[in-house]
């Protein structure tokens, strides 16, 4: 059984890369927001695995919950924060042509 959690967690590791990358990358701050909850959701996902594999879940569930809800709260308000001020559908800056060679 502990096989099968190993492979189900280096699955789920390998499946945050792409949020990870939307959320270094994205284009947007919407799609940064929504890459850094991805990443916090499956980590939940990974906190409970990981209670199984130490057979103390009442212990790694309460873990996982603070964690789920830190999460929830942090990007409510950076959502919060950025639609307020600054705007959540802005692109960011591109450089110009000029400005890249020097």
């Amino acid at each position: 059984m502990d096989t099968f959690f190993l492979y189900s967690g280096i699955y789920l590791g390998i499946l945050m890369l792409m949020p990870l990358y939307r959320a270094v990358a994205g284009p947007t701050i919407l799609d940064r927001i929504i890459g850094a909850n991805a990443i916090g959701s499956k980590t939940v996902v990974l906190l409970l695995m990981v209670g199984l594999i130490y057979q103390r879940v009442d212990m790694f569930v309460d873990i996982a919950l603070a964690y789920a809800m830190l999460n929830f709260i942090a990007v409510l308000a950076v959502s919060s924060y950025f639609h307020k001020r600054k705007g959540l559908y802005d692109e960011a800056p591109r450089l110009k042509a000029t400005e890249r060679r020097s």
